[in-house]
């Protein structure tokens, strides 16, 4: 039987239940100690990437390879494909669509994944669009094996403190995460940033509706110890339209040894990567470091993601 996400686009964290989670968790645990799966046996899969990455691309093409599928890939679709002729972003997905059976999508566009999906089906093309990091609105999947990893490190998700720390404003992964870790009682969330780059109104309207306890604050110090996860994130030059304002927050942030030591005992770090300068490079041989841990669980979180769209 076909399971509920069997041909559904992935675009945001929201479309998640904690049932859901729990389903994918569980498959990605047994991908982990089974990887050899053909589940896509026979299938093409189109990563079209209009921003550049590593650890998302990849992944996503190993957890294909991984399946038993087959890939084809744009690493830079403004540059390497016709939409840098000006052809017309929709008409291109539409186009696109019918060479495989789901696209992985990367946009500088907040809306480009619902977008490209809503055309597809105004046509009643239902090739499935998985959001792949889409502007500074979501990163749904880099949510989801954060979460995991979460529960792999500290053995549950529920009644823990996560500490985010850095550019705020701009990160579609801390947005993300933050739809996700609401759904859980007992979650705190401290909020680090300096008041320019603090998040948007709308995620504090989200966790005062949902009953999630959070804080804002610009010292990190205060509160290290209070954290049983601290999730750094960098200052995103990308994003900033004033190369001296960029300049000035850049280094808002540092996480040293000092720092490190004193959260809690059996607490993590985390980072989405990549990692630029605000942790020392020190700090990457502390126990409490986790972030190539979280890359990793990056392919079985994403096999066990399109297994669930596209398996049989």
């Amino acid at each position: 039987m076909p399971h509920k996400l069997h041909g559904q686009s992935i675009i945001w964290s929201q479309d998640f239940d904690v049932p859901l989670l729990e389903e994918l968790f569980e498959l990605a645990d047994k991908l982990k100690k089974e990887p050899e799966n053909k589940a896509l046996a026979g299938q093409l899969i189109i990563s079209l990437f209009f921003e550049k990455s590593t650890r998302t691309r990849m992944s996503f093409e190993a957890a294909v390879h991984g399946l038993g599928g087959d890939r084809m890939t744009t690493e830079d679709a403004m540059q390497f494909s016709s939409f840098g002729k000006g052809e017309p972003f929709e008409e291109g997905i539409q186009v696109i669509s019918a060479y495989g059976q789901a696209i992985i999508l990367r946009h500088p566009e907040d809306d480009a994944a619902m977008r490209a999906r809503d055309y597809l089906q105004s046509f009643n093309i239902w090739v499935p669009i998985i959001n792949a990091g889409c502007g500074q609105a979501q990163h749904p999947t880099q949510s989801l094996l954060d979460l995991y990893t979460i529960r792999e490190l500290r053995g549950r998700i529920e009644n823990l403190t996560i500490v985010i720390v850095g550019d705020l404003k701009h990160s579609r992964v801390v947005r993300s995460l933050i739809y996700l870790l609401g759904k859980f009682p007992g979650i705190r969330i401290i909020l680090v940033a300096p008041w320019e780059l603090a998040i948007g109104h709308n995620m504090l309207a989200y966790m005062r509706r949902h009953g999630v306890e959070f804080l804002q604050t610009p010292k990190l110090a205060d509160v290290i110890g209070e954290a049983d996860v601290v999730y750094f994130t960098r200052v995103q030059k990308e994003r900033f339209e004033d190369p001296k304002e960029y300049e000035r927050l850049k280094n808002s942030y540092r996480l040293t040894v000092g720092l490190a030591e004193k959260m809690r005992p059996g607490a993590a770090i985390m980072h989405p990567l990549p990692r630029v300068d605000e942790i020392d490079e020190a700090v990457s041989r502390m126990p409490q470091a986790h972030w190539i841990t979280q890359s990793n669980n990056g392919v079985p979180i994403r096999k066990a993601l399109l297994q669930m769209v596209l398996g049989e």
